[in-house]
């Protein structure tokens, strides 16, 4: 379903994916005897079947995904800082080193990595994409799409060093949030927190209930103070909390290290 920002999106783009691709993904599926006939519907780009594959898309995130999706994103934006760091500090060499041995084994020009099979990607220039994960139960794993040869490989790297608990954002210590809302503003921390999950200008203006100009006004403030990043997604733009605004949510205070 791609690489987008939220759920909306990822069942969108299954909603509207071509036939062909919808072929080709299914191919390589083995089915229950008795979810062939369905399957197949979906495969074949009927309607109802692909509505009840994006509700049962929608369902499975809101048992799976979604209780536990606040802390689990704190802990992607924690490993990607650390991995920023490490490329800062030693290049390739020491992130490959430091985040993913014995696993994998940077040997120019080739690159190492499990596989259930033995199998050689070629990446001709195309780069290789590092993610941090919380839902994947390999150590490390590579994932491409042999479908479309002009999308870079994914190395995915595990972020948690420890299970997830689905405790809610509003399940917070009171103090935290007492102390944030005295330094921000209630509306500002608000914001904040709606930052911690993603979001576009509209959807915080929604999730606060303001308007979109004020919205940009407090994105703008949490940005200028590097509380979060903001980059363009098509015709929108996305705003994501950072590292700082993260340890902020958490203690309500900034503590100097």
């Amino acid at each position: 379903m791609g690489d987008v920002p939220s759920l909306d999106h990822a069942v969108d783009n299954l909603l509207h994916a071509p036939v062909s691709r919808l072929r080709r993904e299914f191919e390589g599926l083995d089915f229950h005897l008795g979810h062939l006939p369905w399957a197949r519907r979906v495969s074949e780009g009927d309607r109802d079947a692909r509505r009840e594959l994006a509700e049962a898309v929608r369902a499975c995130h809101r048992l799976t995904v979604e209780p536990y999706w606040h802390r689990g994103r704190a802990e992607l934006i924690a490993l990607s800082a650390r991995c920023a760091n490490l490329m800062l500090e030693g290049g390739i060499d020491l992130l490959l080193r430091s985040v993913c041995a014995p696993l994998v084994r940077w040997r120019p020009p080739v690159l190492e990595a499990p596989y259930p099979r033995r199998v050689e990607v070629r990446l001709q220039g195309r780069g290789l994409i590092i993610t941090p994960t919380v839902f994947s139960k390999h150590p490390v794993s590579l994932l491409w799409d042999p479908l479309d040869t002009a999308q870079p490989p994914r190395l995915t790297v595990p972020a948690l060093r420890r299970p997830l608990t689905g405790t809610e954002p509003a399940e917070a210590d009171g103090a935290a949030v007492r102390n944030l809302e005295s330094l921000l503003g209630r509306t500002r921390a608000a914001a904040l927190h709606v930052t911690a999950e993603g979001c576009t200008t509209s959807e915080l203006a929604r999730r606060l209930n303001v308007t979109a100009a004020a919205a940009s006004q407090h994105a703008t403030v949490l940005r200028n103070t590097d509380l979060i990043t903001t980059s363009r997604r098509g015709g929108s733009v996305l705003h994501l909390i950072t590292p700082l605004g993260l340890a902020l949510l958490r203690t309500g205070a900034l503590t100097e290290p």
